[in-house]
């Protein structure tokens, strides 16, 4: 069989990997020759260094009357080994890439979103935090602030006016009480939507975990049992399906067999996931009062104080019902955001490591 770099050898230094249609048109992926030395593509001279692979969409010319798109793997060079290159100043380098950025944002059309997502991701070490704000429609990332508190997220609700303000219906986010009262300021019609995986999350947290720490030490003077408790962890804050092997699945079933408090919260974990499901309010409204009964009736004092917190949240939690929205969006942005920090070893200029994000996630039109 032929190979298909035979017949279509008309990129030069790469190979084709596929070719799939993609409506009316053909899309062609290309990979670079791992035997070809990476050179500049603007002097051709060779570099032996590579800061980051980037994934571009170019179009070329058709083939057989069909529009043709390439999808490239391309290589970039760090800032320092540009500055060689040249025969510039590192700083020089950086207002140049600066300058490219902000235009390349200027030219952006003017977002209007309707929905948005509203996340906070780690900006450095000892708990400093930035707030980052997407539209849920077109996956264009808004807006990056340092901070997560209601002053930090406002300039965005600024920037947005009173016109943009007005025209949002509903925004997804965790249980963060700044940005859900700043939007209830600014955005008087829209609903907040709280993401399930936050809330779970912090069911663990507040729930789960204290339990299987009451139930360690009430056994402190059964050691072999304490020990298998306190192990535990993970064990119960995994999800049933996630669990690697039968050896786990077996340990959580005599675990849960063997402790009536854990096998309890561990139950109404579960129970809570299904307030996410329902598609009407009335069924909503029936699973929501069975849960809160459950969680009295446990007499557990962690998860009774889970249940009275979450009894101010529970327009948020129906919201789902009629905007089934999440955070699920974000969680994979700010993984991006951490390989685009750790590529550059940390940004010392909050601002330019904004624009970087903001250029990388410019939304699909």
């Amino acid at each position: 069989m032929h190979d298909i770099n035979t017949f279509l050898p008309f990129w030069e230094g790469f190979s084709v990997v596929t070719i799939k249609p993609d409506g009316d048109a053909l899309q062609i992926d290309l990979t670079p020759h791992t035997t070809r030395f990476p050179s500049c593509g603007g002097c051709q001279k060779p570099c032996s260094t590579t800061h980051e692979y980037c994934e571009r969409v170019v179009r070329d010319l058709p083939i057989l009357g069909r529009a043709v798109r390439l999808s490239v793997l391309l290589k970039r060079l760090p800032t320092l080994h540009v500055a060689q290159l040249f025969g510039l100043h590192w700083d020089t380098v950086r207002l140049l890439e600066r300058r490219a950025l902000q235009t390349a944002l200027s030219d952006l059309p003017k977002a209007q979103p309707r929905r948005l997502v509203m996340d906070e991701f780690a900006l450095f070490k000892g708990h400093r935090y930035a707030s980052v704000v997407l539209d849920a429609d077109t996956r264009r990332v808004l807006w990056i602030g340092e901070g997560r508190s209601r002053a930090a997220v406002r300039p965005f609700f600024e920037e947005l006016g009173p016109e943009g303000c007005a025209r949002i219906e509903a925004v997804a986010m965790d249980m963060n009480t700044a940005f859900d009262l700043e939007v209830r300021r600014h955005c008087p019609k829209a609903r907040v939507v709280y993401d399930l995986f936050h809330v779970v999350a912090k069911y663990g947290r507040e729930v789960i975990d204290r339990v299987r720490v009451d139930e360690a030490n009430r056994l402190r003077h059964d050691k072999p049992a304490r020990k298998v408790i306190k192990q535990a962890r993970w064990l119960l804050l995994r999800n049933p399906q996630n669990l690697k092997t039968p050896e786990q699945q077996v340990h959580l079933q005599d675990l849960l067999a063997a402790n009536q408090a854990l096998m309890t919260v561990y139950l109404m974990k579960a129970e809570l996931k299904t307030l996410w499901t329902p598609n009407t309010a009335w069924s909503w409204r029936s699973a929501w009062k069975q849960w809160l009964r459950h969680a009295h009736e446990s007499e557990i004092p962690a998860l009774i104080q889970f249940a009275k917190r979450l009894k101010s949240y529970w327009r948020g939690i129906v919201s789902r019902v009629r905007w089934p929205m999440h955070t699920g969006q974000l969680e994979g942005i700010n993984n991006r955001i951490k390989v685009i920090k750790r590529m550059a070893y940390g940004y010392r200029d909050s601002e330019f490591f904004f624009m970087k994000i903001k250029s990388v996630f410019p939304g699909i039109p």
